[in-house]
C-alpha cells in the first residue's frame, strides 16, 4: 500500500484522540494511557499470525520503541497539566516540522530541500492557526514550564519516527511489544502518581476503541508508512492531524468551522501538494 495512504490512514486515528480524551477525560491519563496501549499492542497477534518471535526485537530496538511510546506521552501529558492545554498542544505539534527539518540530520543520504523547509513552516502555520482558531475566547497566554516538557514531547516522536528507520530492520508486529512495555510503565505512574478510580462499562469499552485506534492502530500504520515512504512527505503530511481533530471536536460540539478553520485547510493541505508534487525530487542519492 502507498505510504502516504498509511501515514493518512495513522493522521485520521490520531484525529479521533481529542474526542475520545474529551469523553474519558475523568479518567486518569496515566491510567488511560496504559490500558489503551495494552489493548493497541493485541493488535500484534494477529499482525504477526500469532507468531510471538516476530513481537522479539534487540534490547536498543526496544528501548527506541518505548523512549517513542511511553516518553511521549509521559511528557505530554506533564505538559498539559502544567501549561494552557491549547498552546501545550501547539508546541507538541511542532513533532511534524521535526520530522521534515531534522531528516537529514537522522538519515544518511536525505537531503532538505528549500520547499521541504517552506512546506513544513506552511503546515506548522495552518496547525497553529487550526487550534488556536478552535480555542475560542478562553485561549490562555503568557509563559507557563510546561511548555518544556510538550517541546520535550514533539522532540521525542520526530527523533523517534526517523530513528526507526536507522535501526535493524524490524516487523512491525514488534510494536506490539513497543506498546506492551510503554503501557506497563504508564499504570506504574498510574499506582504511583495518580489516585484509583472505578471504571464503568462505557469506560472500558471507549478505551478499547482507543486502543484499537490512535493509541495502537496508529502506531502500527504510522511505522509501515514510514518503512515505505519518504519522512519529509510524511512529516509534512501530519500537520492535518490537529486541523482534523480540531474539526472532530467542534463538529461532536456541534459548532460550525469558522474562518480561521478553513484558512487553516487551504495552507495544510497547500503545504502537503508543495511537498508531494514531485515524488521524484525526494529519492535518496545512492
Amino acid at each position: 500500500m502507498n505510504a502516504n495512504f498509511l501515514a493518512l490512514g495513522a493522521i485520521a486515528l490520531w484525529a479521533s484522540l481529542a474526542a475520545l480524551g474529551v469523553a474519558l477525560s475523568h479518567v486518569p491519563p496515566f491510567l488511560l494511557t496504559g490500558l489503551a496501549l495494552l489493548v493497541g499492542s493485541l493488535i500484534a497477534l494477529p499482525l504477526s499470525r500469532f507468531d510471538l518471535r516476530q513481537w522479539r526485537v534487540p534490547a536498543p530496538t526496544l528501548a527506541l520503541g518505548v523512549y517513542g511510546l511511553f516518553g511521549f506521552h509521559f511528557l505530554l501529558f506533564i505538559a498539559l497539566r502544567h501549561a494552557p492545554p491549547v498552546q501545550a498542544n501547539l508546541v507538541n505539534y511542532l513533532w511534524p516540522l521535526g520530522i521534515v527539518v531534522m531528516a537529514p540530520l537522522f538519515l544518511p543520504g536525505v537531503t532538505l530541500a528549500l520547499r521541504h523547509v517552506l512546506a513544513a513552516f506552511l503546515g506548522f502555520a495552518g496547525a497553529a492557526l487550526a487550534i488556536l482558531g478552535g480555542a475560542g475566547e478562553g485561549a490562555q497566554t503568557g509563559w507557563a514550564w510546561g511548555y518544556l516538557p510538550a517541546l520535550g514531547s514533539a522532540f521525542i516522536w520526530a527523533s523517534y519516527s526517523l530513528l526507526t528507520q536507522r535501526v535493524r530492520a524490524f516487523p512491525s508486529a514488534a510494536i506490539g511489544s513497543f506498546a506492551l512495555l510503554s503501557g506497563l510503565l504508564a499504570l506504574l505512574c498510574h499506582a504511583a502518581l495518580e489516585p484509583a478510580v472505578r471504571l464503568s462499562a462505557t469506560d472500558c469499552g471507549l478505551i478499547v476503541v482507543l486502543g484499537l485506534g490512535p493509541l495502537g492502530g496508529a502506531f502500527f500504520l504510522w511505522d509501515a508508512a514510514l518503512k515505505r515512504g519518504d519522512a519529509r512527505q510524511i512529516g509534512v503530511l501530519s500537520f492535518l492531524t490537529p486541523l482534523l481533530s480540531t474539526l472532530t471536536l467542534l463538529l461532536l460540539r456541534g459548532e460550525r468551522p469558522s474562518l480561521s478553520i478553513g484558512l487553516a485547510a487551504l495552507m495544510i493541505v497547500g503545504a502537503a501538494v508543495m511537498a508531494t508534487r514531485k515524488p521524484q525530487a525526494f529519492s535518496r542519492p545512492s
